[in-house]
């Protein structure tokens, strides 16, 4: 697939995934709803993999890359699924823009990674700064919005965490074999969970809830997936970090346009706060070097 196209795909998916999260959990189900797309998208995965000539490598190695994926499948879905039941869908966009942030914080407690830069502790600030507004106006909208933006907060940290993890192990797999590994992996952990939440066995989706639980499935869990590992493999870290400033303003976008959301003023404010804290933490080390370059010139 060209790099163009691909692109635009994570783009697009990652915009809109949001939107069909709310959706698919609106008749008040969802971790059924969240089960049913993972089932799908493991099956597509699984179906795929077969069709290529291809197995699920089961080394030891490749088990513990897709065990250390698990809670950034399992633990950060479950999360968001639930907080989507009190949260606009372009704040839970913006919210998983925090997550470059989050993994260089992350990193710092680790051996090995690189330290971070005072502009990037620059950016580590705003995003904090940016989420204190959110969570200050969230004050008035109750206790079920606070502990929601919590799980989000907590739904960030478990992606960016295991994400660090998968890095770290280092079992060189494909992405469609990752993928398919992880989601197999979680979905007993979905089961479970369903078990427990006492939501109805038969996941009572409506028509607009069963189309986005569908095209999640397809493109949110498989296409938009493999096509961020496909250009993460050809462009520069810093161009593919570019998605996660355009999907957040895109996200709240659709949520106003197409689901009569309407964020208030200082939810934007702390939106726009988090994306200029992207943008320092992101693009600061390039910004440094043009400088430093311009300095050295006579």
């Amino acid at each position: 697939m060209p790099t163009g196209p691909a692109y635009l795909t994570v783009v697009l998916v990652w915009a809109t995934t949001p939107l069909a999260i709310k959706w698919s959990a609106e008749a008040g189900a969802p971790v059924g709803s969240v089960w049913l797309r993972m089932a799908i998208a493991a099956v597509l995965a699984v179906l795929i993999l077969r069709l290529l000539g291809r197995g699920l490598p089961r080394s030891r190695r490749a088990l513990l890359s897709y065990a250390v994926a698990v809670p950034g499948v399992f633990g950060a879905m479950a999360l968001s699924y639930r907080a989507s039941m009190s949260l606009p869908s372009g704040l839970l966009s913006v919210m998983f823009g925090l997550a470059p942030l989050i993994s260089g914080l992350i990193l710092q407690a680790l051996p090995g990674a690189t330290r971070l830069k005072p502009w990037h502790w620059l950016g580590c600030l705003l995003g904090v700064v940016g989420l204190a507004v959110i969570f200050a106006d969230s004050l008035g909208a109750g206790v079920d919005q606070l502990g929601a933006l919590a799980m989000m907060v907590a739904a960030v940290t478990l992606f960016s965490g295991s994400g660090i993890a998968v890095q770290r192990v280092a079992a060189g797999l494909p992405p469609l074999e990752q993928t398919a590994g992880a989601l197999l992996l979680s979905m007993p952990c979905f089961a479970l969970l369903w078990l427990a939440s006492g939501e109805p066995l038969m996941v009572p989706l409506t028509p607009r809830g069963l189309w986005a639980v569908l095209y999640l499935a397809l493109f949110g869990s498989l296409i938009g997936f493999l096509c961020y590992y496909l250009i993460l493999s050809r462009l520069a870290a810093a161009t593919v970090a570019l998605v996660t400033l355009i999907t957040p303003v895109l996200a709240l976008g659709l949520g106003m346009a197409l689901n009569g959301e309407r964020p208030s003023l200082s939810m934007w404010l702390g939106a726009a706060l988090i994306l200029v804290a992207l943008g320092a933490y992101l693009f600061g080390d390039r910004l440094a070097r043009r400088a430093a370059k311009r300095a050295a010139v006579p």
